[in-house]
């Protein structure tokens, strides 16, 4: 199956040490089935860290779950089960790690839901009205490698469409902006932009431009076009 991984830079190596605590899994690498949902996140976290963002694509070998020697855990939807792993991983004051599961899969509390759960925590909401809530909460999967050896059960895809998933976000806004500073109409400005040496330069993985912020290459842009 494949996943996906957004994050501010593409992953090469997946470093367990690095991963966050406090998370709805626990400490772990998170990937999802659902690429619109990496994409958000590399939106994200790459503005944060004024980069463009990545999505890394993986293999995920599916077997995984069962294979004798793995403990894993899977939640097929928001139940009081759920909620309770959820509200345990979250307390980063309980020692860590708070499971011993080397792969945990199932739905995400999102920046909504988790405010949901400190209302609940505190007693605003109650644990029936909350999960009622969830009823109408939107499709979202997330996956948990919490071990090493679960990290077997993935693979990095090479190249994995990331170049041109970059190419396509750094793209949108640069034709706008090509569109306004040139007075160019839309199809004008696509045109130039997929024609220009500077796309050309883009293109090419090993230049690494596509890393870079989109200003900086539409500033490489406007010097080639010498507007």
């Amino acid at each position: 199956m494949k996943v996906y991984h957004g994050s501010y830079m593409t992953i090469d190596e997946i470093d367990l040490a690095k991963c966050d605590i406090g998370r709805d899994f626990g400490q772990g690498f998170y990937v999802t089935k659902i690429r619109e949902q990496a994409e958000i996140r590399a939106q994200r976290k790459g503005k944060y860290y004024r980069q463009t963002g990545a999505v890394t694509e993986f293999e995920f070998n599916e077997n995984a779950f069962l294979y004798f020697h793995l403990k894993t855990l899977r939640f097929n939807g928001y139940d009081d089960h759920w909620l309770d792993f959820v509200v345990m991983n979250r307390n980063t004051a309980l020692p860590q790690p708070t499971h011993d599961y080397d792969i945990v899969e199932g739905p995400v509390a999102d920046d909504k839901i988790a405010t949901r759960i400190n209302n609940y925590l505190k007693g605003e909401v109650s644990r029936e009205q909350f999960l009622g809530e969830l009823k109408f909460a939107g499709s979202t999967h997330q996956i948990c490698f919490c071990t090493g050896r679960s990290l077997q059960m993935i693979e990095k895809v090479p190249g994995g469409g990331n170049l041109e998933w970059h190419i396509t976000r750094i793209g949108e806004p640069l034709v706008e902006r090509l569109m306004l500073d040139a007075a160019m109409n839309a199809e004008k400005a696509t045109d130039v932009f997929y024609t220009s040496e500077t796309f050309a330069r883009l293109a090419d993985e090993s230049t690494g431009l596509y890393q870079c912020p989109w200003e900086e290459i539409y500033a490489m842009l406007r010097a080639e076009l010498k507007i």
